[in-house]
């Protein structure tokens, strides 16, 4: 049995805790599911619904009814069957990224496909699935993509002949006419932050100082972003980014 200081000292835990929570509530990540069979809905809502940082805003089984409520419920991260009926979940990707860019998209597929990955890849899915992913694993790549990370770039990488190919597509689209822009940026939020910094000629020490982060965090960034567009050095990715209006010159 409880002391009397220790039950007051609990209680007064307790209370703090209560303060905190008033003081610092947790963002919600708003999620949108969308897939023809309502027992797969179920059984994602089902797993999500633990966590309590999440809410899932509506659901829809087909392609149509998914515009329609994306556009009503701007949620933080879709959910989307690759093959939902009508319009499917490729071309609902574009369109959302198109209308709601802020929104992340996760696919999620029956079997995976090289073709399936690489329009994924272009249309700006921030990740590309297979169904049979855990609840863990689904619970992290959501919490990842609602903060702006392209998980899907993994699969690229894992795939020489497929990063080729979408690097390919991507200087096609900028080549063809510089005022239509890619789709999708395929750096991350952090990155483009970076790379408007070495625009403007600032070392790697001065981006750390500005962004308040290590050096080696800062060649870490740059190494990746050089990865992703296969590049040689940061002043082909400075211009590449440019051409793509990741970043703007009165930004520089």
């Amino acid at each position: 049995m409880l002391g009397n200081s220790e039950y007051k000292s609990g209680r007064r835990d307790r209370s703090i805790i209560s303060e905190q929570l008033e003081r610092d509530p947790v963002d919600c990540i708003r999620i949108v599911i969308a897939d023809e069979h309502p027992l797969f809905r179920a059984g994602i809502r089902s797993a999500l619904g633990r966590e309590q940082s999440f809410e899932i805003v509506g659901e829809a089984s087909d392609g149509e009814e998914l515009l329609h409520l994306a556009e009503s419920t701007t949620p933080d991260v879709m959910l989307i069957d690759v093959r939902l009926p009508g319009i499917d979940g490729l071309q609902v990707t574009r369109e959302i990224k198109k209308r709601l860019p802020s929104t992340s998209v996760v696919l999620l597929t029956a079997s995976e496909e090289e073709e399936e990955l690489f329009y994924a890849i272009r249309y700006g899915a921030a990740a590309y699935m297979l169904k049979d992913v855990t609840a863990e694993e689904l619970i992290d790549v959501i919490r990842r993509a609602s903060s702006g990370t392209y998980l899907i770039n993994d699969s690229v990488l894992a795939k020489p002949v497929l990063a080729s190919r979408v690097l390919s597509s991507f200087r096609e689209l900028a080549t063809v006419d510089q005022q239509v822009k890619p789709l999708y940026v395929p750096l991350s939020a952090r990155e483009v932050e970076v790379l408007e910094y070495a625009a403007k000629g600032n070392s790697n020490k001065e981006i750390a100082r500005a962004l308040s982060i290590s050096d080696q965090t800062v060649k870490n960034h740059l190494t990746s972003i050089m990865r992703k567009l296969a590049v040689n050095d940061r002043t082909q990715a400075v211009v590449y980014a440019l051409q793509q209006g990741w970043i703007k010159m009165h930004n520089i």
